[in-house]
C-alpha cells in the first residue's frame, strides 16, 4: 500500500471544480495545511465549497488565497470576521459574491464527526434562542430545546500532522490535534501534509491520531513557514477608560477581580480577548484551563520565551503544559465543554441584558461574525463569567434592556464583570456587589440602561 505523494501539487491534481473542501487550522495562523493550499491555489479549481474554522489572515499562504484569487462560492466558517481584521471573505460576502453559513466551532467538528461516522444528524442545545436557530427542527427533550444539525460530509479534506507513514496513520502534536481528525472521516478523499513521513512501524500504534484507513495521501511540507504572531483582541493590560471624568479599572485589574471569582480546583475557560489576561492573576490557585483547541491544565507563555509552536490555546497564544495535563482534538474539548464539566466559562462580550442575554459574536447589521466556540461555551450549563468594559469604546452602554446585537446564549450570564462593577445575577436580577473606589452608586447607575439592584455591603475593587 502505497499513499505518498510526491508534492503537494501531485495529490491535488484532481480536485475537480465545485468541490467542498474541509481545511483544518486555528486560529488566525495555527497549524494549517499552508503548502497544500498553496498547491490548491495554484491548481486553479474554481467554485469551492471551503468548509473551515477559519480562513486565517495576515499571510499569502493561509485559505484567504483562495478568496483573493476567485475560487470559493460558498464558505462554512465559524470565524468570517474578526474585530480590527478586515478579510478578503468579508468583503466578498457582504457584496453577495460569496455564500456564508455560519457556525459554532463545537457544532461544525460535531457536524463533521457525525459524517465521519455515518450519522445523518443530532440534536444539540447550542443556538436556541439565537438567529441561528431559524429554519431549523427544534425539539424538546427533558423539557429543554434542542435544535437539529445535519452532519457535514465533503469530498476533500486537507489536514496537517506531525509525522505520518506509506500507510497513512499520522501523529499529530501537542494541541494542533484540534479540526484534522473529524474533517479527515467526513471526507471521501483526504489529504495530509507532514513535517516528516517516516517507514511502516516507526509510529507506535499508541501515538496515531487519525488511523491511515481516513487518509487518502500523504505529501511532506514543502515550506517553512513563520510561527504566528499575536494573540487576538488582546490590548495592552494596563490600558484603561474613564467614566464621568475618573479612571476605571485598567484591564489587568478587570481581570484580577474576574479571577478572584474562581475557586480553587475550578476547571475553567478562557475566551479570547480580554478573558485571557485572567491567566496571568491565577498563580497560587489551583485552577486548571481549558482550551477548545484540546487543552487541559496549562499556563500561558510570558515574555519572550522559547516557544513551541505546536502548543497553543483557543486565542492564539502559546502555552506550556503543566504537570498532569492532557491534550486531545476539538471532538474531546467540546465534549468537555457541552456536558457542563467545566467549572466556570469566561467570556467577552459586545452586550449583556438585564435578562442575562449573552451578545458577543457580532455587531448589529454585520453579516456573519465570529462565534468561535462561544455558543457551545454559553449553553453547557456552566457558570458564565462575563468579563467586558461597561461602555464600549464609543461611550455606548453594554449593560442593556434588551441587546441590540444577535445573541449568543439567552439567560446565560450570571456575573459580569466591568472596569466600573461586578455585577452578580441573583433571583433572575442582576445585583451590584462591588464598585470601583471612587464612584458612587448612582453614577454606575447612570451609565448602566438596565435595571440593576445594589447589595447592602458592596466591596470595592
Amino acid at each position: 500500500m502505497q499513499k505518498v505523494f510526491e508534492s503537494p501539487a501531485a495529490a491535488l491534481a484532481d480536485i475537480a471544480d465545485g468541490s467542498s473542501v474541509a481545511i483544518a487550522g486555528f486560529g488566525v495562523g495555527h497549524s494549517y495545511p499552508n503548502s497544500l493550499v498553496i498547491a490548491l491555489r495554484d491548481q486553479g479549481a474554481r467554485d469551492l465549497r471551503i468548509v473551515a474554522n477559519s480562513l486565517g489572515a495576515g499571510g499569502d499562504f493561509r485559505p484567504q488565497i483562495l478568496v483573493q484569487n476567485d475560487q470559493v462560492k460558498r464558505l462554512v466558517l465559524s470565524f468570517s470576521s474578526r474585530p480590527g481584521l478586515p478579510s478578503p471573505e468579508e468583503a466578498k460576502i457582504a457584496s453577495g459574491e460569496i455564500e456564508l453559513e455560519l457556525v459554532p466551532q463545537g457544532i461544525l467538528v460535531e457536524r463533521m464527526r457525525a459524517a465521519g461516522a455515518g450519522l445523518p444528524a443530532f440534536y444539540s442545545p447550542v443556538t436556541v434562542g439565537t438567529p441561528l436557530q431559524e429554519g431549523k427542527e427544534l425539539r424538546s427533550f427533558g423539557g429543554k430545546n434542542f435544535v437539529l444539525e445535519h452532519a457535514l460530509p465533503v469530498d476533500v479534506a486537507l489536514i496537517r500532522g506531525h509525522r505520518a507513514d506509506r500507510f497513512g496513520n499520522v501523529e499529530f502534536r501537542g494541541t494542533s490535534a484540534h479540526f484534522h481528525a473529524s474533517f479527515a472521516k467526513a471526507a471521501k478523499l483526504t489529504v495530509v501534509e507532514v513535517e516528516e513521513i517516516v517507514e511502516a512501524g516507526e509510529i507506535a500504534p499508541e501515538r496515531v491520531g487519525l488511523p491511515g484507513i481516513f487518509v487518502s495521501r500523504v505529501v511532506r511540507t514543502t515550506t517553512t513557514y513563520p510561527a504566528p504572531k499575536g494573540q487576538m483582541g488582546r490590548r495592552a493590560a494596563d490600558s484603561n477608560r474613564e467614566y464621568l471624568g475618573k479612571p476605571a479599572l485598567s484591564r489587568s485589574g478587570m481581570a484580577r477581580c474576574a479571577a478572584a471569582l474562581l475557586p480553587d480546583d475550578a476547571y475553567v475557560n478562557l475566551g479570547s480577548g480580554l478573558p485571557t489576561l485572567v491567566a496571568g492573576h491565577i498563580e497560587g490557585k489551583t485552577i486548571i484551563l481549558h482550551a477548545e483547541n484540546g487543552a487541559l491544565g496549562y499556563d500561558l507563555l510570558q515574555g519572550s520565551g522559547e516557544i513551541d509552536v505546536d502548543f497553543f490555546d483557543a486565542a492564539g497564544n502559546f502555552i506550556q503544559m503543566r504537570p498532569g495535563g492532557a491534550v486531545f482534538d476539538s471532538v474531546v474539548s467540546f465534549e468537555i465543554a457541552r456536558s457542563g464539566r467545566l467549572s466556570a466559562v469566561v467570556l467577552g462580550a459586545y452586550q449583556v441584558s438585564e435578562q442575562g442575554d449573552l451578545a458577543n459574536y457580532a455587531l448589529p447589521g454585520q453579516i456573519g461574525g465570529g462565534i468561535g466556540g462561544a455558543m457551545d461555551l454559553a449553553a453547557s450549563g456552566s457558570r458564565v463569567i462575563v468579563l467586558m468594559e461597561h461602555c464600549d469604546s464609543k461611550g455606548k452602554p453594554k449593560l442593556v434592556q434588551s441587546c441590540t446585537c444577535p445573541i449568543t446564549a439567552p439567560g446565560c450570564v450570571d456575573v459580569v464583570v466591568t472596569d466600573l462593577a461586578v455585577l452578580e445575577r441573583i433571583d433572575g436580577r442582576f445585583l451590584v456587589t462591588a464598585m470601583v473606589d471612587g464612584f458612587t452608586a448612582d453614577e454606575v447607575k447612570s451609565i448602566t440602561p438596565m435595571k440593576v439592584g445594589f447589595a447592602d455591603n458592596i466591596r470595592r475593587m
